[in-house]
């Protein structure tokens, strides 16, 4: 099928699961209680994805908190009771992260069990996201490595381990997230990619990495906004990303300042095309999908383009995710319909 629309990543959290338009939600239950709320989440997001005409669907990361703390709460080796301030995103904001004062390591699967659940329910395509090695190494401070390459290997390494049993648990899709690309540039080339393609190795499902230029926040509004009349961020990393092992690229270009035609630089890859702002309350029409798709065929073959959103729908409510998601299905069909 022509245009199998798709997902970045998170979805709200119900209210009766957790705090509502939040990043960093705080759950309202706990214990089995809390896991049962989870599933329940999750199968309601499937079923509106799957009701939206989106092809290949993800749990919306309702069992995490966050996308990147949610893997690691399971890992050993991260001290959570040692914050450290530092800058994230090349010191676009501040936060008090956990310290990795050891060797990491996994203590058992942390989305196994949910993947399998997910995959018992969802008829068509499954997803599933992971942090990228780079994006984990932003996000956390290090009083063991050295050197951020050295731990994102080292993080690599567990991620691979997981990777792996996702894919064995019926996962079709394993989406790498990795944000902090679009701001080390010179350090995605230097190493960022060979430990994206660390977390991959063998794997035999589709994988992709996810690159955006952040959540609808104000923080990353505010940074987008100083960043011109072109956003060229992606020209600096797509070759080598065109040259590696990953199958597909995720990328911002709905009410974005990208030029679409930096998608030529992949011309070996799937390329999920953001055709939805997650930035805005502001629902856009099937046409206005449409015509991203169409402006993305300039430069790319119908059958390696996937509608999708720019990034994460977490901070915004229920009713505006939902809406977005019809209108991302919605476009995809149209298109179809006009390549008939």
């Amino acid at each position: 099928m022509l245009f199998p629309a798709t997902i970045a990543g998170s979805l709200p959290k119900p209210g009766w699961l957790a705090e509502t338009e939040k990043l960093w939600p705080k759950w309202k239950l706990e214990g089995e209680a809390l896991t049962q709320a989870q599933r329940d989440a999750a199968l309601v997001w499937i079923k509106h994805q799957e009701d939206a005409g989106i092809s290949v669907v993800s749990d919306g990361e309702q069992f995490r908190r966050h996308f990147v703390h949610g893997f690691l709460e399971s890992v050993e080796g991260i001290d959570w009771q040692r914050m450290t301030r530092m800058g994230i995103r090349n010191n676009r904001y501040e936060a008090d992260v956990p310290t990795v004062t050891g060797a990491v390591r996994r203590s058992r699967s942390v989305h196994r069990d949910e993947a399998a659940f997910c995959r018992a329910h969802a008829k068509g395509g499954l997803k599933f996201t992971l942090p990228g090695p780079m994006t984990i190494c932003d996000t956390l401070a290090d009083a063991r490595y050295g050197s951020r390459a050295d731990m994102a290997m080292a993080f690599a390494e567990i991620l691979n381990e997981e990777a792996l049993e996702l894919e064995a648990a019926g996962v079709d899709v394993i989406q790498f997230d990795e944000p902090a690309f679009n701001v080390f540039m010179d350090e995605v080339n230097e190493w960022g990619v060979a430990a994206l393609e660390r977390a991959a190795r063998g794997l035999k499902c589709a994988t992709a990495v996810h690159i955006c230029y952040g959540y609808g926040i104000k923080a990353n509004i505010e940074w987008k906004q100083a960043l011109g009349a072109e956003w060229r961020q992606y020209e600096r990393i797509f070759p080598a990303l065109n040259a590696s092992a990953i199958g597909g690229v995720s990328l911002e270009c709905a009410n974005s300042h990208v030029p679409m035609s930096l998608i030529g630089l992949l011309s070996d890859k799937q390329i999920l095309v953001g055709a939805i702002d997650v930035a805005t309350d502001r629902v856009e029409t099937p046409e206005e999908v449409l015509g991203v798709i169409e402006e993305a065929l300039k430069y790319a073959d119908a059958e390696r383009i996937q509608p999708c959103t720019n990034c994460g729908l977490a901070p915004r409510s229920r009713a505006i995710a939902e809406a977005k998601l019809i209108a991302l299905g919605a476009g995809a069909r149209l298109a179809r319909e006009k390549l008939r």
